[in-house]
């Protein structure tokens, strides 16, 4: 799989054009020489070039402004297949060797990789995920391509193999190919882990559709070639400890494999080698070659580009990743692209605030609504800014002309961010080193500490917490009982020197406090009454308060009546005594000092005595819970809560208890904050931003347009940077797995010149992070949404059939034509669409692109009856069918179960670690498997959560007593968990959680684990989002130890009956694994 691409952003020239000249280029990637052995054809910044063996000037051959990639020869060298993402995913092209134009081969926007010509040079095979055959027992995932085949001069489609087959080769009679498969969802590019997941040599007998696996061996071994005499076969592998290197072995004996290179510290890639038997290879982002006995000769390659510094002008309307309001509620303070903006509330006014390459984040505005804070990474580490408007004649941020910034603190190795003004100003709050909350006086310079850090875990970088009104304390939350992840509410003196008091004292998780009531309560959320997840996220939650002292409790108390009636005598009191302070003043009109009126802010009453009695819960309802708001004068909560869709607003009158729906709005997630006067509410999120009008309840819309001008070569090298610091102070593992990570770092940074476009960033990025040897990492880009999406009509076709039309092999239940009026059945083929005729030698998926949720005319035929008709239907897009195909996937186990057990057993497979799986899966075994006397829980291909303990509770039930109703055995107990014998499938596919359950199931001695190994990767990510919202690290952030100190991660699970399912059986519908599960299920309860 590759993960590069180039940027889609305008690209503009310096002042000055940069002359052509010639470079030597590193990360030259997809090597491969020409069958002659006279050129290598190779993909650098996202084109293809080609250069002689022998070194020389390469010459580009692809110039389009789209990425190019994965060339591959044609038996006579005359043409070059490789793939490009001109239609928004990889299709398959193919050009003239010597460059010209390409055509192209393949339309369905499953993105099709080329592998191989066949001998002839006829036909080009390829990878996708299209579509399984409609027999085949394979769980459907487009992780698990397919192979096919597409005329080189064009035509239909047909599929070669039903399972995954990479890096192909031909032996030259065509009638067989090796191929390295595909086991599950591991990086492609992760190195150094020796486990069931990594991939294997096999040869596939084209003739009688048998795969034999060579390799069979739990470490890498891919990338095969023969040798031109068809007696050895070339791959790579990492044998004997080492990086990838290159390997032989005799056809006759794969076990006899020989070292051919001994490279070290980093891997050969991308094996090919012509006729005459000359090796070639990429190594350390340069290209060799290499004669049969000789030594790897380095190909010396120039490169003549005219590349100009990639300038990105982006316009911004919406994707702020943060966002706060000023205290006076005129301006709104955000993030987008990694950069401060500021906006006018009511004019689509922006300002640019910074311009680096590096990362902002964190924003606190003054109480002047003239400076602002916040935190940078710029230099390398997280450091506090102020940033000012200098001209008293400029009156915010939007409309300023010059603002002057300052450094607070500068230091290059204490980190300090989220920072927060106190409520006079005078003060900022920061977060320290990602756990210490800290105060530094803005004066004196003076930072006193709050917390010590040994309350927070997570090292992310921050935590909720919030200053009081009277800037005495903070609210913050914190892990109180060393329980995480399950956080409590805490009060502590904003003085320093104090502990925490815990405010809730609870099991579940609560979260995002704020003082309300003018001090005299924190409001927060919190998971205590909601619908528990049977997993570690998901819950609902509800809206509670803690009153800080008995009046303001009190007072909460009051009914409607009783309220006005004090509230009444209140004004009253506040009109007499501003009277007689108004009377005792001394006269100065002409004074600034009088007529400044400072208003004192009262100091709050914190009264600890019983306030566990004193927390309320505000929503009626728990639910999907957003942001939470309450008005000035503490009558009305808002909140953001979903219950169908995105995040409606809703409000609640406190006092009469009255809860109405204001605005419905299905959107994302927002922060929710109020202004100093409490006339607006702002709902800041990354969609949209908006105010409230707390007396109309009107909503309206805040816009802004922020244009950023980013150099992307320099964002780049920043994103790199921050990539190493977050692995070296987030790693789970002190050591780093061993790695020196600032000597691989500096190998790896030498590529950030020869890095254009996305693609190559992300494969960069895992492939440095590959030498971690960790699972949940590894770089991730995400191009923009495909232009030509390929929709489903919810059939299954014959491969087979090569006359005009599709031939319909199923109707998938619930699909579109599963309806009372429809005569299409299998055995019916399709002949048009929308009135265009599907010939043999053309594709139909171009007539389906473009077209799901649209009315689709259908002209069928059915061969039996010779009956023609035509039918309107609306396709469903693949996210859609993937659903669906699942759905069949599990409804086929469970009747193969049903079937070889004779009734007796009931199947359930955990589709993930996560509570709407748990909740299927309860639903199934108590429900219509209830009476069956054993249970088998398939977890194959599941790609984690965090589930285990849920599981392992379900699944140890032992009956203790029954309940009786005279005389009639009514339900066993415990009535909610199994209490029969149960059995559990694996296998290779398995990732994180779905390593952690099977083993906790395994050693908690709950049944047998049947199938397939399963890799060593329970570890907890942090999936992180760069400035560049398409791209995406991950960081392995929590590893699970043993009370022997060591790690799950890289520990494979052995299962007690290994079994695994052949390519050429699981296409056929035996699923070996399944029916080995159930027969040794079977043994178990006819020996009891």
């Amino acid at each position: 799989m590759i993960f590069m691409k180039k940027i889609l952003a305008c690209i503009t020239l310096g002042f000055t054009a940069i002359t052509s000249f010639a470079s030597a280029p590193l990360w030259m990637r997809d090597v491969k020489i020409s069958p002659d052995g006279t050129e290598i054809a190779f993909c650098y910044k996202g084109d293809i070039y080609k250069v002689p063996a022998k070194g020389g000037t390469a010459t580009q051959l692809t110039t389009q402004e789209t990425y190019e990639c994965t060339p591959v020869w044609s038996p006579d060298g005359k043409q070059i297949a490789f793939a490009s993402d001109r239609y928004g995913n990889f299709d398959i092209f193919v050009m003239p060797a010597n460059g010209g134009t390409a055509q192209r081969l393949t339309t369905n926007s499953a993105s099709e990789l080329p592998s191989a010509f066949t001998p002839d040079g006829k036909y080009i095979l390829f990878s996708a995920s299209i579509q399984d055959p409609a027999t085949s027992a394979l769980f459907p995932t487009s992780a698990m391509t397919e192979v096919y085949k597409v005329p080189a001069t064009g035509g239909r489609t047909e599929q070669v193999l039903g399972t995954p087959a990479e890096a192909i080769c031909f032996d030259k009679s065509g009638k067989q190919f090796f191929y390295q498969d595909r086991k599950g969802f591991e990086d492609e590019w992760r190195k150094h882990h020796t486990s069931s997941i990594t991939r294997d040599i096999w040869v596939y007998d084209t003739q009688t559709g048998k795969h034999t696996n060579l390799t069979q061996r739990e470490g890498e071994d891919r990338n095969p070639v023969l040798s031109p005499d068809g007696q050895t076969l070339y791959f790579l592998s990492e044998r004997n400890g080492g990086t990838f290197n290159v390997y032989s072995f005799p056809l006759t004996q794969p076990q006899s494999a020989q070292a051919v290179t001994s490279f070290k510290t980093h891997p050969v890639r991308f094996l090919s080698m012509s006729s005459n038997g000359t090796l070639c290879y990429g190594y350390d982002g340069e290209i060799y070659t290499q004669q049969n006995g000789g030594t790897p000769q380095k190909v010396a390659i120039e490169i003549t580009r005219d590349d100009q510094p990639q300038t990105a002008h982006l316009t911004y309307s919406s994707g702020a990743t943060s966002a706060t309001v000023s205290p006076d509620g005129k301006q709104v303070a955000f993030i987008a692209r990694g950069e401060v903006f500021v906006t006018s509330t009511d004019y689509a006014t922006t300002k640019q605030i910074t311009h680096t390459p590096a990362r902002e984040a964190g924003l606190s505005f003054a109480p002047d609504n003239r400076t602002l804070a916040y935190a940078s990474e710029r230099g390398g580490n997280w450091q506090l800014y102020l940033a000012k408007i200098a001209r008293k004649e400029d009156p915010n941020f939007p409309n300023a002309t010059l603002i002057n910034e300052e450094v607070l603190l500068p230091s290059s190795t204490v980190e300090r961010a989220y920072p927060q003004f106190s409520p006079d100003g005078k003060e900022l709050a920061f977060i320290e080193d990602r756990n210490r909350l800290m105060v530094l006086n803005l004066e004196t310079k003076k930072v006193r500490q709050i917390t010590d850090g040994s309350t927070w875990y997570s090292t992310g970088g921050g935590f909720d917490y919030a200053w009081s009104p009277d800037g005495k304390w903070f609210t913050l939350e914190f892990i109180g009982n060393r329980h995480d992840p399950y956080s409590d509410i805490g009060l502590v003196s904003a003085e320093g020197g104090q502990p925490i008091v815990n405010l809730t004292n609870s099991g579940y998780m609560s979260g995002m406090p704020r003082f309300v009531l003018d001090g005299n309560a924190i409001l927060f959320i919190t998971e205590r009454y909601g619908m528990r997840a049977h997993a570690s996220w998901g819950s609902q939650n509800d809206a509670m308060l803690v009153f800080l002292n008995q009046d303001a409790y009190d007072k909460y108390c009051l009914s409607k009546e009783d309220y006005e009636l004090r509230k009444e005598l209140e004004d009253e009191q506040k009109k007499d005594k501003e009277k007689d302070d108004s009377k005792a003043k001394d006269k100065k009109k002409d004074s600034k000092e009088s007529d400044a009126k400072e208003e004192k802010v009262k100091d709050i009453v914190v009264e600890l005595k019983n306030i566990e009695d004193r927390i309320v819960r505000l929503t009626p309802n728990s639910s999907d819970l957003g942001s939470v708001i309450i008005s000035k004068d503490g009558e009305a909560l808002y909140y953001l809560a979903a219950f169908e869709g995105g995040f409606d607003l809703w409000k609640m009158e406190l006092r009469k208890k009255e809860t109405k729906l204001l605005h419905k709005m299905d959107a994302g997630w927002a922060d929710m904050e109020i202004d100093k006067e409490g006339k607006n509410i702002f709902l800041l999120g990354s969609r949209s931003m908006q105010k409230l009008n707390t007396s109309s309840d009107d909503l309206k819309s805040i816009s802004y347009h922020a244009n950023v001008k980013m150099d992307l070569a320099a964002e780049r090298e920043y994103m790199f940077d921050h990539v190493y610091r977050q692995q070296q102070k987030r790693f789970y593992n002190l050591n780093m797995h061993g790695v020196d990570w600032d000597a691989m770092t500096a190998a790896y940074r030498k590529f950030l010149p020869h890095i254009s476009n996305n693609y190559d960033f992300a494969e960069l990025l895992s492939e440095w992070l590959g030498e971690l040897n960790v699972s949940h990492t590894g770089g991730r880009f995400y191009p923009k949404g495909q232009s030509e999406p390929t929709s489903s009509l919810g059939l299954l076709f014959d491969w087979n059939y090569q006359d005009k039309g599709m031939l319909i092999a199923e109707v998938i239940e619930k699909g579109p034509f599963d309806n009372a009026n429809t005569k299409v059945k299998a055995g019916v083929v399709i002949e048009k669409i929308d009135g265009t005729e599907i010939t043999p030698e053309m594709d139909y998926y171009t007539l389906l692109n473009n077209k799901a949720k649209k009315k689709t005319l259908v002209s069928l035929f059915n061969p039996q009856t010779k009956e023609r008709w035509e039918e309107v239907t609306i396709p469903i897009s693949n996210g859609a069918l993937s659903d669906l195909l699942y759905a069949r996937w599990v409804k086929q186990r469970a009747a193969d179960v049903d079937k070889w057990s004779g009734g007796r057993l009931g199947y359930v497979h955990i589709e993930s670690m996560g509570d709407d799986s748990f909740r299927s899966v309860y639903s199934d075994i108590l429900g219509k498997y209830n009476n069956r006397e054993g249970i088998v829980i398939d977890t194959r291909f599941n790609g984690g959560g965090r589930l285990h303990e849920d599981i392992e509770v379900l699944f140890s039930g032992k009956k203790y007593f029954t309940q009786v109703v005279r005389g009639r055995e009514a339900c066993d107990m415990p009535s909610r968990r199994w209490n029969k014998p149960s059995i559990m499938l694996t296998c290779e596919a398995n990732y994180s959680n779905a390593h952690g359950t099977p083993w906790v199931y395994s050693h908690q001695k709950l049944g047998k684990l049947v199938g397939m190994p399963v890799p060593g990767t329970m570890t907890s990510v942090s999936w992180e989002t760069l400035q560049d919202p398409s791209l995406v690290f991950g960081i392995p952030v929590i590893g699970y130890r043993l009370p022997d100190g060591s790690y799950l991660e890289n520990s494979q699970l052995e299962p007690d009956i290994k079994v695994a399912n052949a390519p050429e059986t699981i296409v056929a519908g035996e699923d070996t694994q399944l029916k080995t599960a159930v027969e040794e299920l079977l043994k178990e309860l006819d020996k009891r």
